[in-house]
């Protein structure tokens, strides 16, 4: 069974409807154990993946979820789910420490597959937790903001372009010298704590890059958010320049670069010269 996208949506919704009024109170940031992804779980994390867990037995479906607390798991029948090869792809609450401190930037990310690499996701959405905005994709039909056609910019290197930039804390102001040729063309820096929402952000053109040089960035933060992104017009690639195509699993991590068409000649350009 092909997942509708208005399924997808409705899922989103769900949670949003249970985890708006945590966010920024000390329940829903109450710490839990640590997820499959890495992170300590929040409350407010467990609750958004239960939702999503109970929306989806209570449709009868048979898929392989992968999610940042519990990792993987089958909803209904394993060997249905083997043989349709469904994966949903979700990061409950992307953006957990700005959604447990009430800073109004975290989302909610789904990502469907049929088949097991990045390449095979079909069609994805991601919703801003805060305003309840939809953004969303369906592969070869566009990406969209509600209902609205969303495209990348067209904006190059010598206009006034915005970029996010993720740094690993290891060898930090080593990584940061490096980059700084490449940081000062840029008008403006912003490191707002959603990769999801940040990926939406360049797909509607609000924003034109995204250097995540983070090598435990996990697939759950942005599968959803490729698919919008190159829906829109856009690219993202690793830092060798090359096509991002790998496994749908719990344990897939990855740097890259994301960034509208007319900066990924600059920024491959760069990142070679800096030898990343």
């Amino acid at each position: 069974m092909d997942l509708d996208i208005n399924f997808l949506k409705q899922i989103a919704i769900n949670v949003s409807d249970l985890v708006i009024p945590l966010i920024g109170t000390k329940e829903g940031a109450n710490k839990s154990k640590r997820g499959a992804g890495g992170d300590i779980s929040m409350e407010i994390d467990l609750i958004a993946e239960k939702v999503i867990i109970d929306t989806l037995e209570k449709a009868n479906v048979n898929l392989l979820l992968i999610s940042e607390e519990v990792g993987e798991i089958y909803i209904g029948e394993e060997e249905k789910a083997k043989d349709n090869q469904n994966v949903l792809i979700v990061d409950p609450i992307d953006g957990s420490n700005n959604a447990a401190r009430g800073v109004p930037y975290c989302s909610v990310s789904i990502a469907y597959a049929i088949g097991n690499k990045v390449s095979d996701i079909k069609k994805a959405v991601v919703l801003n937790l805060i305003t309840k905005d939809i953004y969303w994709a369906e592969k070869g039909n566009g990406a969209y903001y509600k209902n609205t056609p969303i495209h990348v910019s067209d904006l190059d290197i010598s206009q006034k372009c915005f970029f996010e930039l993720n740094l690993p804390m290891k060898n930090l102001m080593e990584n940061f010298l490096k980059l700084s040729p490449l940081i000062r063309s840029f008008y403006r820096i912003r490191i707002l704590g959603s990769s999801a929402l940040t990926l939406c952000q360049i797909a509607s053109g609000n924003m034109e890059a995204f250097i995540n040089l983070r090598e435990s960035n996990r697939l759950v933060d942005v599968a959803a958010g490729i698919l919008i992104l190159k829906e829109a017009g856009g690219k993202i690639f690793s830092l060798s320049g090359e096509n991002i195509d790998i496994g749908l699993s719990i344990n897939t991590k990855f740097p890259f670069i994301a960034c509208n068409a007319a900066l990924k000649p600059f920024l491959k350009e760069e990142l070679k010269l800096n030898k990343y």
